[in-house]
C-alpha cells in the first residue's frame, strides 16, 4: 500500500471520529436530579389524589399544601397571599391563587371547607352593602339652651352623634361662639333639617360689638404699639394725657395730642374705643387748687375764680351756674363737664 493510500484512510478515520464526538456532545444533557416539566406534573398530579384530605385555605399550612402536592413556590405564594389580608369566604376564592389551575382547583373543590368565621366576612360585607340608606336624624331638643355653653353630652341627648357634637363645639370655639342661625347653618355638622329644628329652641349669645377692639383707658403702651398706626412716641404720650386727664371721655381726645396726626388717628381709630364709666372727677366744690392745675383743661384765670367764688357763694350745682358767673366759657364747658362733679352728681354738658 502506497504511503498516499494510508495518509487517505487516517484522513478518513479522522473525520469520522470528529462527527462521532460532535454528535455526542450536542445532545442535551440529562441530569437525573431534575426532574422534567411533565414529570413534575405528573408526580404533584398523583401525589394530590394520593394525599387530599378537608382543609381550609384560611387556615391550611405551608407544610400540609406541601404534602397535597404543590410545589415550593406556589405553596409559599398562598401563605404570603393570606397574610397580605386576603381571606377566602367562599371555595372560589382559592381559584384565584397564582398556581391553582382549573385542573387542580377541580380536584380540590370537594374537599375545600370555610370556617365559619371567614364565610361570615362575606355574609357581614353583603349585609352591609345592602342595608338600605338610614334617614335622617332631626334633633329635638327638650327646652331652650345656649348654643355657646352645651358640651357634648347635651348635644348627643338631643340627637347628635359624638362626631358631631365635637365638631360643632369646635366649630363654636375657632370662631369664639355662634351668632346667630346663619352661622349655625354654616357649621359642617349641621345639616339644614338640624338647623330648622334647633331654631326653636337655641339661645343665641349677643355679640359683643367691642370684643377685638382695645379700651384706651385701660391699655398699657405695650398693647397701643400694636395697633396699625400707633408708635412707642404716640403710645408713650396717649398714656400720659391719659393720667393728666383723668381717663378719656371720647376718643376723639386723643387728636389733641400733638403726635398724633389726623392720618394715623384715622388709621387706629376703628381699632379702639372709650369706656368712659370710671374717669376720675374732679369735686369742684371742695378741690385745691394744686388738684385743679393738674387737669389739662383748667386755666390758671378759671382756678382762680372758683376758689374765689366758691367761698363766697358756697358752691355751685351744675355747670350752667359756673357759666354765668363767667369761669367757663360754652366751649371749655364742653369740654370740662365730663370731668367736674358737683356733691354726688356726675355732669354733662350739652
Amino acid at each position: 500500500m502506497s504511503s498516499s493510500n494510508i495518509r487517505g484512510i487516517v484522513v478518513i478515520v479522522t473525520l469520522v471520529i470528529v462527527i462521532a464526538m460532535i454528535t455526542l456532545l450536542g445532545r442535551p444533557r440529562d441530569f437525573d436530579f431534575i426532574a422534567k416539566p411533565a414529570e413534575r406534573n405528573k408526580e404533584a398530579q398523583s401525589t394530590k389524589r394520593d394525599s387530599l384530605f378537608v382543609f381550609d385555605p384560611n387556615t391550611v399550612s405551608y407544610e400540609e399544601l406541601r404534602a397535597m402536592g404543590f410545589d415550593k413556590r406556589t405553596a409559599v405564594g398562598i401563605v404570603k397571599y393570606r397574610k397580605m389580608g386576603k381571606v377566602f369566604a367562599i371555595a372560589e376564592d382559592f381559584a384565584l391563587c397564582y398556581g391553582v389551575t382549573d385542573s387542580i382547583y377541580a380536584q380540590l373543590k370537594p374537599y375545600i371547607h370555610i370556617g365559619e368565621s371567614y364565610a361570615a366576612t362575606l355574609q357581614r360585607k353583603e349585609h352591609k352593602e345592602h342595608k338600605p340608606p338610614q334617614r335622617r336624624f332631626v334633633p329635638r331638643p327638650f327646652e331652650p339652651f345656649s348654643i355657646d355653653t352645651v358640651g357634648v353630652a347635651y348635644l348627643r341627648l338631643i340627637g347628635f352623634s359624638t362626631r358631631q357634637a365635637r365638631s360643632l363645639i369646635e366649630y363654636r370655639e375657632r370662631g369664639e361662639g355662634i351668632y346667630d342661625l346663619n352661622e349655625l347653618r354654616d357649621c359642617y355638622a349641621v345639616s339644614e333639617e338640624m338647623a330648622d329644628s334647633l331654631s326653636r329652641y337655641v339661645i343665641f349669645t349677643p355679640r359683643d360689638p367691642y370684643k377685638h377692639l382695645v379700651e384706651i383707658n385701660s391699655a398699657d403702651s405695650a398693647t397701643l404699639v400694636r395697633l396699625s398706626g400707633i408708635g412707642a412716641k404716640s403710645a408713650a404720650a396717649i398714656v400720659q394725657y391719659r393720667k393728666f386727664l383723668g381717663g378719656y371721655h371720647h376718643k376723639e381726645q386723643i387728636l389733641e395730642l400733638k403726635c398724633v396726626t389726623p392720618e394715623n388717628f384715622a388709621r387706629f381709630s376703628k381699632q379702639i374705643y372709650c369706656d368712659s364709666c370710671n374717669i376720675s372727677k374732679i369735686d369742684i366744690n371742695f378741690a385745691s387748687a394744686l388738684e385743679m392745675e393738674h387737669h389739662p383743661y383748667m386755666t390758671r384765670k378759671a382756678i382762680t375764680r372758683i376758689i374765689a367764688l366758691r367761698e363766697s357763694k358756697g358752691g355751685w350745682n351744675s355747670i350752667e351756674e359756673m357759666m354765668e358767673n363767667n369761669i367757663f366759657t360754652k366751649e371749655q364747658a364742653a369740654a370740662i363737664a365730663p370731668y367736674l362733679l358737683f356733691g354726688t352728681t356726675p355732669q354733662s354738658f350739652n
